[in-house]
């Protein structure tokens, strides 16, 4: 369902056993080839790659789509400063349309200017964050207006002008890599097999084959209009509820929700989709739950049943104790 209504997405070709594959072929095998030169050029030294004077953790995916990055990074940033350590936070700010960039920011920030999940890790990590499409100038600032010690950037892997210490692979435990074809027939940035230059590799909501489990763990609803207002998810058990995920995967929110008795009406958006007053005002009476992705940009014109779902991962002591 897309804002209501169904109709077929990239996810039914690249996730199922569709026709449409073999036709888009030709062009993710010349996608497959710009990528590995892309790549090789960085490896050969032929492009220059910046090294920061700081360590840089990237954390991405090998898909299109949500995989969990953004509660990762959040238990990462909490991880490292729990070790004394001062981490800075950079990322795309994808959605965003500010002019200039890279943009520091900060807990008030506006969504629409610096992307949905720039300001969710600034509220929820308590690190500075610098969002901008060129990562490098994005730390850089970050380097200068900002005491870190350590850099994390969000959804890098791909991006090799940035030298790196340490990469993280979060992948999709249900989806896994889909078909394994690279875009356009499948969900991949990059062929499988970059997978096995990565230390390492966890996997979001259910084990998958040499990864680290991590499971989210759902919070207390919270008010949209009220923030001081919680509730309990358990407390919408058996109630028709409004569902709405503008994510890279609102299949798993919506699981989330049913495995707590909610029958669900759901409202699938594609992802960092910017909501307007006017689709807001035409979901129906009663709860409405969402991620908090959506909340902050939903807050300013939300009614008063609507409430967002926080998540919190979480991860085993062995893997804490591989990072240290």
């Amino acid at each position: 369902r897309l804002g209501g209504r169904r109709r077929m997405s990239p996810e039914d070709v690249w996730y199922g056993r569709h026709w449409l594959v073999y036709p888009l072929l030709p062009a993710s095998w010349l996608y497959r080839s710009l990528v590995w030169t892309r790549r090789l050029a960085y490896r050969r030294g032929w492009v220059e790659r910046c090294r920061l004077p700081v360590p840089v953790i990237i954390v991405g995916n090998l898909t299109v789509g949500g995989t969990g990055k953004t509660p990762f990074v959040i238990w990462l940033c909490g991880f490292l400063r729990r070790r004394g350590m001062h981490p800075g936070v950079i990322l795309r700010g994808y959605g965003g349309d500010a002019g200039d960039w890279p943009r520091m920011v900060g807990p008030v920030a506006d969504p629409f200017e610096v992307g949905d999940e720039a300001l969710v890790l600034a509220r929820r990590t308590g690190c500075p964050v610098a969002a901008g499409p060129d990562r490098v100038a994005a730390a850089r600032r970050l380097l200068r207006e900002a005491k870190c010690d350590m850099i994390v950037a969000d959804d890098g892997l791909q991006h090799y002008r940035l030298e790196r210490n340490v990469e993280i692979l979060v992948v999709d435990g249900a989806r896994g890599y889909g078909n394994g074809h690279c875009l356009p027939a499948g969900p991949l940035r990059e062929p499988v097999s970059r997978a096995r230059g990565i230390g390492l590799k966890v996997c979001t909501g259910q084990p998958c084959p040499g990864g680290e489990f991590m499971r989210l763990l759902p919070g207390r609803l919270v008010n949209l209009r009220e923030p001081e207002r919680t509730r309990d998810l358990a407390g919408l058990n058996r109630q028709r509820v409004t569902a709405v995920a503008g994510i890279g995967n609102p299949a798993r929110f919506f699981d989330l929700l049913r495995g707590y008795g909610l029958h669900l009406d759901e409202r699938a958006y594609r992802d960092h989709h910017r909501f307007t007053p006017d689709e807001v005002a035409s979901w129906p009476p009663g709860p409405v739950v969402m991620t908090e992705k959506d909340a902050v940009k939903c807050r300013r014109f939300a009614g008063p049943d609507h409430w967002y779902l926080p998540v919190e991962a979480e991860l085993s002591p062995a893997f804490e104790g591989r990072l240290s």
